[in-house]
């Protein structure tokens, strides 16, 4: 007797752990091998929420995903990529140099950020969102993965480091330090994660 399709539907979700198996994940290259080894299914989760943690915005986090959005901007039928709250505004000719089609990126600021990303997640229409926060409250976290997840989009959220004890619903966390090779990555929370890798994130 076969399986029944509505379970097998549910049993690829990224989500659902099968004992010694798991649903296969869906994922986007890094563009850094180093890191790309590290993580679960072997690059960024292609749905879903990352946390990204630093010790002050502006630490190297595009140059960790400008590989990733310049490959998401230029695919066949691309959605928006867009940003929400950045601390600076985007500077356009250095993202044009890194291979990011700016035709598919849009910037969000106003009084309420956290909304704004999660209506960008949910919206279907992107297929990345950025956010950058201070103090976002767990369930406040909660919602962005659940909109990412409704929406089939990579949300990225960027808080500081202090957060790093506090609990998260994001399906890989991870902090970003400056170090003498570039950057160190610390591998927080994720199927399997663990370690740390350092990069050069503009060789």
């Amino acid at each position: 007797m076969g399986i029944n399709p509505k379970l097998a539907r549910l049993l690829e979700h990224p989500a659902v752990w099968r004992g010694r198996s798991a649903a296969p994940l869906q994922v986007l290259p890094t563009g850094f091998a180093a890191l790309d080894g590290q993580l679960p299914g072997k690059g960024w989760p292609r749905i879903g929420l990352i946390e990204i943690l630093l010790a002050r915005f502006g630490s190297g986090e595009l140059d960790l995903l400008l590989p990733a959005l310049a490959a998401l901007t230029h695919a066949v039928a691309a959605r928006w990529c867009v940003w929400v709250a950045p601390p600076l505004m985007p500077f356009a000719p250095a993202l044009v140099s890194r291979g990011v089609a700016l035709d598919r990126v849009a910037v969000v600021n106003g009084a309420r950020p956290l909304w704004a990303l999660e209506q960008a997640l949910g919206s279907g229409a992107c297929d990345a969102a950025l956010g950058w926060a201070r103090q976002p409250q767990p369930r406040e976290i909660r919602r962005l993965q659940l909109a990412a997840e409704r929406g089939r989009t990579l949300g990225v959220l960027f808080r500081p480091r202090r957060a790093m004890r506090e609990p998260s619903a994001a399906v890989l966390r991870l902090s970003l330090e400056p170090c003498a090779a570039g950057v160190r990555i610390t591998l927080l929370k994720g199927r399997g994660v663990h370690g740390t890798v350092d990069l050069n994130l503009l060789a």
